[in-house]
């Protein structure tokens, strides 16, 4: 059953225990967030907006796939938001192996509210942190693509700490017109020092490799 929702983050709650999951729609809508229900995690893969921001719930023993089993599989999905796991019959194997695939908790039922609430909203925390970091990469993409062929020449160089002369001889080019094309390249990219530069410079990396 899915739930209204706005731009508030959505709490995606995936259980079959009817109660339980309307129970945990109210807590959440209670502190300001949406919230959306499905009783398999079928439904939530077909029926949820899988780009919006928020967190999943997720009931451990589920019809069909496990909810551990699912936390594992959604990685390979491409889906990067939070979970946290709840279960009736947690062990400490069960939440090592929680733990160890990513989730932000696993609560063992019955929870108290303020611990779901927590837990909620430390997930929604490093989801909002993700997409902020994830624009940013995007943006030093963009920035990059208006460089010159030359300016990206000098940029790498510059980056990977060689001094204005030793670039000059390696590009053939005068240390004036080095510094000119690396201060294109700075402007270009929004860099207010080398350092920042150097950050960029990494973060470009880390998209390709």
């Amino acid at each position: 059953m899915k739930q209204a929702q706005g731009e508030r983050p959505i709490v995606r709650i995936i259980d079959d225990d009817t109660s339980l999951g309307d129970g945990l729609s109210s807590l959440v809508r209670s502190v300001g967030l949406n919230a959306n229900i499905y009783s398999s995690t079928q439904e939530f893969l077909t029926a949820d907006n899988l780009a919006d921001p928020g967190c999943i719930v997720l009931d451990v023993r589920l019809p069909g796939t496990s909810g551990l089993d699912f936390q594992e599989q959604l990685a390979e999905l491409g889906i990067r938001l939070p979970v946290i796991l709840m279960t009736g019959h947690g062990d400490i194997p069960m939440s090592v192996r929680a733990m160890k695939a990513g989730a932000i908790d696993f609560l063992a039922k019955p929870f108290r509210d303020q611990d779901m609430i927590d837990a909620v909203t430390a997930a929604i925390a490093r989801d909002q942190l993700r997409r902020a970091s994830e624009e940013q990469a995007v943006a030093i993409v963009d920035r990059y693509t208006t460089l010159s062929p030359r300016e990206r020449e000098v940029m790498a160089l510059v980056t990977a700490g060689r001094m204005n002369k030793q670039i000059a001889g390696e590009l053939g080019l005068s240390e004036v017109t080095v510094k000119i094309h690396r201060g294109a390249a700075m402007r270009k990219m929004g860099a207010r020092s080398l350092a920042e530069l150097v950050r960029m410079a990494d973060a470009l990396k880390n998209r390709t490799s």
